[in-house]
């Protein structure tokens, strides 16, 4: 005789609305190891883009996450979700913080966090190979929590000097008076237009048309040498 088999109490409350899952939803929906490589935050992301798109009509769509997420789960993941103390996930708002705290702790957004603040651009490296690189930074923390004149500053102070003189030719020399996201745009536009240029070591001297002689002015993504986190307003 064998005992009966016994199945551990979910850690999810069952919700009072009821929710008819289709089955061909699950296999669409993304996955998740738990692997070091893998970014839960994108996860959650296309986890959701899914969601989204098969919503059925009258459904709470967070109630739909929460039935489906676990069916996103494998490996250690899966072990994990299974082993949160019963009852203890009310909806998909804790299932999702307590997704979070476990594969994205606070060392590894601390990590991040350090590379978007001491950024700075490789030998050699092209503005939109440069821009990109930022720019994957940033999208691998998405809870970062830096504002916009912050994310300006940091790239902008690790620019290269012809980096620098490049950017400063394209908008005129007024760079420094755009705003946070008028400057985001900017620097986003120059890295598109500049896809097709040489890189700047091979080009002669004086070839960038109308190059400044001048060091780039100082501005409010200037920060200061004795706070990092303080803005240079100059006019």
């Amino acid at each position: 005789m064998h005992p009966p088999r016994m199945s551990a109490p979910s850690c999810i409350i069952p919700p009072l609305e009821q929710l008819v899952i289709r089955p061909h939803i699950v296999p669409l929906l993304p996955n998740f190891h738990g692997m070091e490589s893998e970014n839960p935050y994108a996860h959650i992301k296309e986890f959701e883009e899914v969601c989204n798109t098969f919503r059925e009509g009258g459904a709470s769509i967070d109630l739909m996450r929460l039935k489906l997420f676990p069916f996103t789960l494998k490996d250690k993941a899966k072990i994990w979700l299974n082993s949160l103390r019963p009852r203890s996930i009310r909806n998909w708002v804790d299932l999702q913080a307590e997704f979070l705290k476990k594969f994205f702790p606070t060392h590894r957004t601390n990590g991040l966090k350090r590379q978007i603040s001491n950024f700075s651009a490789k030998e050699n490296e092209k503005f939109h190979e440069c821009w990109e690189r930022y720019m994957k930074a940033i999208n691998a923390c998405p809870h970062h929590g830096f504002d916009t004149w912050l994310l300006v500053s940091y790239f902008y102070d690790g620019m290269s000097s012809s980096m620098k003189q490049i950017l400063e030719t394209m908008c005129g020399g007024d760079f420094m008076s755009k705003n946070p996201e008028e400057a985001m745009d900017f620097l986003s536009y120059v890295s598109e237009v500049s896809r097709g240029w040489d890189e700047p070591n091979s080009r002669e001297k004086g070839k960038f048309p109308s190059q400044p002689t001048q060091n780039p002015k100082g501005g409010m993504y200037v920060l200061s040498e004795d706070m990092d986190m303080k803005l240079k307003w100059q006019q």
